[in-house]
């Protein structure tokens, strides 16, 4: 499964290493693609990772969802 989020504040390198470490801690995450340009996160996951999940770990990371 893949799913996008808005990420509006993703500016840098740092906001790229600190979303990937975040998500990439949840459990069935394959691929995580940060894009600074169009501010987007994708991710290619499986269960037991959800969208919800994924959402949340881009929240704790301290960022919000547009």
């Amino acid at each position: 499964m893949e799913a996008k989020w808005l990420v509006p504040e993703i500016t840098c390198d740092h906001c790229v290493d600190k979303i990937e470490r975040f998500v990439g801690e949840l459990e069935g995450v394959k691929r995580i693609e940060v894009d600074v340009g169009t501010k987007q996160v994708c991710v290619e996951f499986e269960p037991p990772a959800s969208p919800e999940a994924i959402g949340e770990a881009i929240l704790d990371a301290g960022y919000t969802l547009g």
